[in-house]
């Protein structure tokens, strides 16, 4: 059975002097000073230093069943990139988007049609009558010849660190958690990474650097202080860096929204849209929305390091068959038959589209959102 493939990280390359980053110290609102602030959710942390280990696999495999019948966001440790390696590339994305705006602009992805590479600036999405998104984005994708593109020159200039870190994620991180799903599902080992290849194939993988600037506190009122309403992300994994700032929240079985603690050392992990299609609902894509920082955070700009993985762009969004999912339970219901027939490639690219096109109504009055074939995406408050 084929697993994810180990491959070494590179040593860090550039002027590391002029490349450094500090994490800011984590929010002193914890819950037991006042529930009505900070209430963190009860993650399950998954060891992927146990993968290799005899059974280990099958251990993990069956913790994150547990976690995914719960609130399906969990915490993974142990993933074979150090401290120093991740904070590179907080460093990177910082001064990425120190950058100024005539040099970024050049690097605009093509959002409008569906392209999703590239930068993304400020203030393109209405999320409240008259108020306007407050993220920068720069996605970089697949290093294959298929998506060759100009970057900037702090991207040209770490390109091999950067291009390394991103293969790690992917093969050695992501693609353990595919065997995970697999074994819980009873399917071959590389059922799922062979759905997800790296270099065989094009695909909408990308590893993002994103900066939340900092909002007033008049208009963190006008906006309930939600930054980013509830939804759920596109691919099939999300797979998010420790961020200190406090602002990530996901929407438990109770409706109730928990906060996401930065657990020292870890990757927050959730699922998203193209597995649940392809496992009618058991792998459920999860809800989680951005709100304004607590006091103690709220003066300072939010920077984010994430991996998106996603499915092989002609990979049809149908239902697999597992006799797992028949004894649970899982048949095909409305909705996955109606992404039957809609490929990964399409239902990422409408999404973008959807994100970015003029709408009548700003985005805090929009409940759901066709995207495709007459299938939507549903917001939460």
């Amino acid at each position: 059975m084929a697993t994810a493939v180990q491959q070494p990280v590179s040593q860090p390359v550039g002027n590391r002097a002029s490349l450094q980053y500090k994490q800011v110290p984590e929010t002193k609102y914890e819950s037991n000073v006042d529930p009505s602030i900070v209430e963190w959710a009860d993650l399950v942390t998954l060891d992927l230093s146990k993968f290799e280990q005899p059974g280990g696999k099958e251990a993990l495999a069956k913790q994150l069943f547990n976690a995914l019948q719960t609130i399906g966001f969990f915490y993974v440790i142990n993933f074979g990139l150090t401290q120093e390696e991740v904070d590179r590339q907080f460093a990177i994305g910082k001064s990425l988007f120190e950058l100024p705006t005539e040099e970024k602009i050049k690097y605009r992805a093509d959002l409008e049609n569906g392209g999703y590479n590239g930068y993304k600036p400020l203030g393109l999405r209405e999320v409240a009558p008259g108020i306007f998104d407050n993220t920068e984005i720069y996605n970089i994708p697949k290093f294959t010849p298929h998506f060759e593109r100009p970057h900037p020159e702090v991207v040209n200039e770490n390109r091999p660190e950067i291009e390394r870190f991103a293969r790690h994620i992917h093969h050695n991180i992501a693609g353990k958690l595919l065997v995970l799903f697999a074994i819980i599902l009873e399917l071959p080992e590389d059922y799922f990474i062979s759905r997800h290849r790296y270099d065989d194939a094009p695909s909408d993988c990308h590893l993002r650097y994103m900066k939340y600037h900092r909002r007033d506190a008049e208009t963190n009122a006008k906006l309930d202080n939600v930054w980013v309403k509830g939804h759920t992300d596109f691919g099939s994994l999300t797979l998010l860096f420790r961020q200190p700032v406090a602002a990530l929240q996901v929407k438990s079985n109770d409706g109730s929204w928990k906060w996401v603690r930065p657990y020292d050392g870890s990757i927050t992990v959730n699922v998203a849209d193209a597995l649940q299609f392809l496992t009618n609902g058991f792998l459920k894509s999860s809800v989680h929305r951005v709100v304004a920082p607590p006091p103690d955070q709220s003066n300072v700009d939010r920077l984010g390091l994430l991996y998106f993985l996603r499915p092989e762009d002609d990979l049809e969004l149908r239902p697999i068959e597992s006799s797992v999912l028949t004894k649970l339970g899982y048949e095909p219901d409305a909705e996955t038959q109606s992404a039957a027939g809609i490929t990964a490639g399409e239902w990422v690219k409408a999404r973008v589209r959807s994100g970015v096109n003029k709408q009548t109504q700003a985005r805090s009055e929009v409940k759901e959102q066709e995207i495709i074939k007459g299938v939507k995406a549903k917001y939460y408050d």
